[in-house]
């Protein structure tokens, strides 16, 4: 006994001391990745000194002699911040992920490689002019600089991510922050799922007005009747075989690198102003993550000439860009337009040749390329990357493609974004110099990807937009025009071109001094071009009409307000349409038909009733469609008002509400009925039964992923950055759930990544926020400190007068030229 307690004595008194100072110093080990707020270093390659003052919101004030110096040091920065993050990005991009995270990343890796898109990098790299490619160059130099730097005396110099994972970061190149901004094109680029969705749809025996239903044009848009694919692409009926919806799960992974993308921006003239000058407003709605996917930073270059060059806003870790902000002179703001520049390819292959495809001049040789997938912790993985006339061939199994497409056929893909000329980035560097509206509109040519509807003003008092960015001319004969696959084999459906620079959507001085754009069309009849069929839902411009068009003397704040809205125009229509349906029931919830009735629309994360209707109608969407859709359901299975509507609706091309696996005839209202009840046992799940309790913003909030740490508990908990929010799918404080995901279906993965507003009265006056914070380490202050004034539509200003930002600083680096 005697031992035994000795030997206890020795556990308390020896080791668990050890362990916790063993704890300690970890903790310090990793505390010291965290950039100092001041230090010194060398940069080979700089012409001068440059200065890097953190304010007291971190956000750096980069002053330099020359562009390439400024872009240098912002590599430097980014390094210094958001390493682990550009990595992620750069290894995305790359398509060897499976290097750091094993297996579970190979068909995520698999998409990326087949479709090429570092050596779409690559070859833009080399289409650049020399200029340009040395702003590249000097930010690399940055990057490179950081890395080959010496680490703390005790401490890693890399964030804890890269030691939890040994991994160690490689130099970058030049296509690294090419590849970089082409994977805002991946997550841009929505119309490949619209295509493949069609196609399944079609598969399933649904008629063109079926589809319709499924896929409801914006009001005013009247596409073609779609052909019957049945016929056109050979599609066999019938059956699906097993595993369908397996395949779909096997590029879950795919999500945290192709995502939606939303936006709202929009530009007051000065006539409807307090100041007289104009108000420029934008919130970009992308992928919720940690740390926050922008960096915010002011770059300043002062001549030896006395001239001093500014730009203001969000940059993006990887890529030496203000891509939203300000200059001296003007404030721009992005919406992704939507524009249909990708088109699915079915190719046949050669009965007598597999290796051989059919085009219209007969019987041609796949281009093929064997490819290496190195995989961690197990063996490499070879396939052969193929590609047609029209692109890259996509993986056979890709959102389960194969279980829909003819037999004996692949699915090739065309798209603008991985054109080798692809020169967006030197477009950007041309934001240094514009200083009228004009200027911007005319200095866009080399903007290939995304197409963006982009609001400017300038101080001046012009207001402005242009649509930049390729887009392809389709022949009037070809009725599919990119809504779903087309017959490779006939040319009628080949691109004829693009629109010409100069006949891209542009507005100058609207009368009402008011410019808006939301996703949703943004052409009318008149247009003589084709953009896409696939716009938008139109109910978050629709608001923005209604608060902004009408309003005079207008204020930042008063334009806050409007980014802060989260009144549902869409659910304001629905929702009584639902109701209705359950008129005289008296099997439904008397307690939660009071609550609905009495809501206002707006998704308050402080009241139970948008919880309520967004359960519901998660529920109800399922019920209606899942006997419809089966394996299919998922890859569509998201909020839809406008679809919906059509669907409960006298008018609809089947009864979409009826069951069809059980042996009676279900209404809309049995349906309905049945979703409550079954929302509302969810909740219960989640929550408890205490209904006092409930809040929206108890299930919805902002998830902010950290990858990939979001996966491993307990460092989730560490890592994620979450707070509740309100909004939802439709309002302009964007909230967009994932209705898939079980865990938590209600929790905001997609939403404003960004807001700012722009006063051209007085430019320092404008204000800015992103969602976490600025540095990416975990162990920094800075981490997740914005979050809770971004939930709060709150925002920091960052004015470019250095005596603005002295008080609290948190300390300034100086860099200097060496060898």
């Amino acid at each position: 006994m005697r031992r035994i307690i000795k030997g206890l004595l020795w556990i308390v008194f020896s080791l668990i001391p050890i362990a916790l100072l063993a704890s300690v110093l970890a903790y310090v080990w990793f505390a010291r990745s965290v950039t100092p707020a001041a230090g010194e270093a060398t940069l080979a390659g700089l012409s001068a000194p440059v200065s890097i003052t953190r304010d007291r919101n971190s956000v750096p004030h980069i002053s330099g002699s020359s562009v390439e110096d400024v872009l240098m040091a912002l590599g430097f920065v980014h390094a210094q911040e958001r390493l682990w993050q550009m990595e992620m990005n750069r290894m995305a991009g790359q398509g060897r992920l499976s290097e750091i995270f094993g297996d579970k990343t190979i068909f995520t890796d698999r998409f990326i490689r087949s479709i090429g898109l570092y050596e779409s990098a690559e070859s833009s790299v080399s289409s650049l002019d020399a200029a340009d490619r040395g702003k590249i160059d000097a930010y690399v130099r940055g990057i490179n600089a950081f890395i080959d730097s010496a680490p703390p005396t005790f401490g890693s110099k890399y964030s804890p991510e890269f030691v939890i994972l040994g991994h160690k970061p490689e130099k970058w190149t030049a296509a690294d922050v090419i590849v970089t901004l082409k994977l805002m094109s991946v997550s841009l680029g929505a119309n490949i799922d619209d295509e493949v969705l069609r196609l399944k749809f079609a598969r399933l025996g649904m008629s063109d007005a079926e589809i319709t239903d499924l896929e409801p044009p914006v009001e005013g848009d009247t596409p073609p009747p779609l052909p019957d694919l049945r016929q056109v692409l050979g599609l066999q009926t019938g059956t699906l075989k097993a595993g369908a919806s397996e395949a779909e799960r096997r590029y879950a992974a795919l999500g945290d690198v192709v995502s939606t993308g939303a936006s709202n921006n929009w530009v007051v003239g000065g006539a409807r102003t307090e100041t007289g000058k104009p108000i420029l407003a934008n919130d970009p709605h992308l992928g919720l993550s940690a740390p926050a996917i922008w960096y915010l930073a002011h770059l300043q270059v002062k001549g030896g000439d006395g001239t001093v060059k500014n730009l203001v806003g969000v940059t993006l870790p990887g890529a030496p860009l203000v891509l939203l902000g300000r200059n001296d002179k003007l404030a721009w703001g992005f919406t992704n337009a939507g524009a249909d520049v990708q088109d699915l390819f079915v190719e046949k292959i050669n009965p007598a040749n597999p290796d051989e495809y059919q085009t219209p001049q007969g019987f041609q040789a796949f281009d093929k390329r064997r490819v290496d997938i190195k995989v961690k912790g197990g063996k490499s993985v070879s396939f052969d990357r193929l590609a047609t006339r029209h692109g890259p061939v996509l993986p056979a199994d890709y959102r389960g493609l194969d279980h829909y497409m003819p037999e004996g056929t692949v699915a090739a893909l065309s798209w603008t974004a991985l054109s080798g000329d692809d020169k967006t980035i030197a477009a950007g560097f041309k934001l240094w110099d514009f200083a009228t509206v004009s200027d911007f509109q005319n200095g866009m040519h080399d903007f290939i990807t995304p197409m963006q509807s982009i609001v400017i003003a300038d101080v001046d008092g012009n207001i402005g937009m242009i649509a930049p960015g390729r887009v392809p001319v389709r022949d009037p004969a070809n009725q599919i025009m990119g809504r779903a696959p087309s017959p490779g084999w006939d040319a009628t459906y080949d691109w004829k071109g693009f629109i010409p620079y100069g006949e891209l959507p542009r507005v100058d001085s609207p009368a009402d001094n008011v410019l808006a754009t939301a996703n949703t069309k943004i052409v009318d009849s008149s247009y003589p071009h084709f953009l896409t069929f696939d716009w938008d839902e139109p109910w978050r411009l629709n608001r923005i009409k209604t608060l902004v068009y009408g309003a005079n003397g207008q204020t930042l704040e008063s334009n806050r307000k409007v980014q802060g809205d989260a009144r549902s125009d869409g659910f304001a229509v629905l929702l009584p349409v639902m109701l209705k349906a359950l008129e005289g029931r008296n099997d439904v919830d008397q307690d939660a038909l009071a609550r609905l009735k009495g809501w206002d629309f707006v998704e308050d994360r402080a009241k139970i009733e948008p919880l309520l209707f967004n359960a519901w109608l998660r529920i109800a969407i399922k019920r209606i469609l899942e006997d419809d859709l089966g394996d299919a359901l998922p890859s569509y299975w998201q909020a839809h008002v406008t679809a919906m509507l059509r669907w409960l609706g006298p008018g609809a091309a089947r009864d979409w509400c009826d069951d069809r696996r059980t042996p009676w005839k279900e209404s809309c209202g049995d349906i309905l009925a049945l979703s409550l009840k079954d929302a509302l046992k969810d909740l219960e799940t989640r929550l408890g039964s205490d209904r006092k309790a409930w809040t929206y913003g108890a299930l919805h909030y902002a998830y902010g992923a950290h990858r990939p740490f979001s996966q491993v508990s307990p460092l989730d908990r560490i890592f994620n950055v979450t707070v509740p929010v309100s909004g939802g799918a439709f309002t302009l404080d964007r909230g967009k759930s994932a209705y898939t995901d079980e865990s938590n279906p209600y929790r905001v993965t997609h939403g404003t990544s960004y807001r700012g507003l722009f006063d051209l009265a007085d430019l320092d006056r404008s204000t800015y926020i992103q969602t976490t914070g600025q540095s990416g380490n975990v162990f920094s202050s800075n981490y997740r400190d914005f979050a809770e004034t971004w939930a709060n539509t709150g925002a920091i200003t960052i004015p470019t007068d250095e005596t603005a930002y002295q008080d609290g600083l948190l300390g300034v680096w100086r860099l200097k030229p060496g060898k």
